[in-house]
């Protein structure tokens, strides 16, 4: 019975690292394939003080926001910031840590967009958090930083709508083609 339940927990494993992989992998193809279109397309309208359009800065802005609803989002900051050997804390703590860099490397973005669009991205930062914080605050005190993640993934498998990755991501880019 142990065995059979490692066996599924490691295809599980394997299957959710394969998607994560082939999904970023698909995101930089994607990216790059806009950088190039826009590389090709003529430098768009400077404004008055010789700097880029207002409109580019906002459009920018909302880029960077749509970045960072991807990099908070539990399931692709696990892969990207596991450390094995940690404790289920210390993993919390990484976690956590994690989202509060990212958020506060784009703080600044808040400037371009609607108060809005802001209030939706701080929303979903302090909802990923309360979801580590509460997940790791059913485990035992012996969980293992491995444990913690299993059981993050596990909830956002079985209930899709714990995360609002997506909704945040559509609401950005909704405002973002009004500016075009």
């Amino acid at each position: 019975m142990d065995s059979t339940y490692l066996l599924i927990a490691i295809v599980f494993g394997v299957l959710v690292a394969g998607t994560l992989v082939f999904l970023m992998l698909k995101q930089r193809k994607e990216l790059k394939a806009l950088e190039a279109a826009q590389a090709a397309q003529p430098a768009p309208p400077a404004d008055a003080a010789g700097g880029p359009s207002t409109r580019q800065l906002q459009l920018q802005a909302y880029e960077r926001l749509i970045l960072l609803t991807d990099r908070i989002a539990l399931p692709h900051l696990i892969a990207r910031v596991n450390t094995p050997g940690l404790s289920a804390r210390d993993m919390q703590g990484l976690l956590i840590q994690s989202i509060r860099q990212e958020f506060e490397h784009n703080i600044t973005q808040q400037i371009y967009v609607s108060t809005e669009a802001w209030g939706v991205v701080r929303d979903y930062k302090e909802q990923n958090q309360l979801i580590v914080n509460q997940v790791a605050s059913f485990l035992p005190e012996e969980a293992t930083g491995a444990d913690l993640n299993r059981a993050l993934l596990d909830l956002l498998v079985q209930n899709p709508k714990a995360s609002l990755q997506n909704v945040v991501s559509e609401a950005l880019s909704f405002e973002a083609k009004k500016l075009l």
